[in-house]
């Protein structure tokens, strides 16, 4: 059990949502907006993505990053920044030529890939540990050894972070690869990520075996989609770990019932705190997650 629980939401993701929920945050300004009702709700992590403001699909324009970042910074609401690291990996196969790319591909280097960071330098960034088949499609999300190794190691040179999100058994174990290489500063920091199509399944049994893969000095944090949100938070809880909550992952409250970001939140606080834990600060988790600016 854990009593000290360190509570990301995930504000707005990249997926096509925008037009199933009118609370899904997509300027800058509405994603900014969005981190701070997080926190004033209970989180001490927001993860952020940022969404093209004319088109509301997900973006990795590194102004859109900066622009965020800045309006959490100025405003007097204190909260981790987390940013994803994520954008850049698809790629979808053409129907008539499987050897191409097709129709919105979006494939660039782990260079690439970082640019916002670098620039932005937030507490943590995420990185996807592997490649998928991401949904039904031919959409797969690459992620190679190569690209990770020189994220991992320039993120550790900046004093960033990484949550090392992983999506099945074989990214933990690349993930430990990369700690055993020296790439990843002590103690690592995962986030189990269950539900995805075609990732590991949202169970409390899955959610024990990546656990139990993971070292034991880790730091760590559970989310399910949908309407597994909430359970797979309480079981991360019960088990040790952290959690994620958001409506990256999930749209709803209740059935029927379309959530706030700051609802959600609001909502694993009291399932922590009626589980007899408490959702702790975001300087609390600094200290505990050993990041930047935490006390010594």
């Amino acid at each position: 059990m854990n009593y000290d629980v360190v509570v990301t939401c995930a504000v707005t993701g990249a997926g096509a949502t925008t037009d199933r929920s009118p609370h899904v945050p997509v300027t800058p300004k509405e994603v900014a907006d969005a981190a701070i009702e997080a926190a004033k709700a209970g989180a001490a992590v927001a993860h952020i993505h940022v969404r093209d403001p004319e088109t509301g699909q997900g973006s990795r324009d590194p102004k859109l990053f900066k622009e965020v970042v800045d309006r959490v910074r100025d405003s007097d609401t204190d909260v981790v920044i987390n940013l994803t690291a994520g954008m850049g990996g698809d790629w979808i196969q053409d129907a008539d030529n499987p050897a191409m790319p097709g129709p919105g591909t979006d494939m660039i280097s782990a260079e690439e890939r970082l640019i916002h960071i670098e620039e932005c330098r937030p507490d943590i960034c995420s990185l996807d540990c592997g490649t998928l088949n991401f949904g039904d499609g031919d959409n797969i999300y690459i992620s190679t050894p190569p690209t990770l190794r020189y994220m991992a190691e320039k993120v550790r040179e900046w004093g960033v972070k990484p949550e090392l999100e992983v999506f099945e058994l074989g990214h933990i174990r690349f993930a430990r690869q990369m700690i055993k290489e020296g790439l990843i500063a002590d103690p690592p920091m995962f986030q189990i990520c269950l539900g995805i199509p075609w990732g590991a399944d949202q169970s409390v049994d899955t959610m024990k075996v990546m656990k139990d893969h993971l070292p034991h000095d880790a730091s760590w944090a559970g989310f399910g989609i949908s309407r597994m949100q909430m359970p797979m938070a309480a079981a991360a809880v019960a088990m040790g770990g952290n959690v994620r909550v958001g409506l990256e992952d999930n749209l709803f409250l209740d059935r029927g019932v379309l959530a706030t970001n700051g609802q959600l939140v609001t909502r694993a606080v009291e399932i922590i705190e009626r589980m007899g834990g408490r959702a702790i600060t975001p300087q609390e988790a600094r200290n505990k997650l050993k990041l930047r600016g935490a006390e010594i």
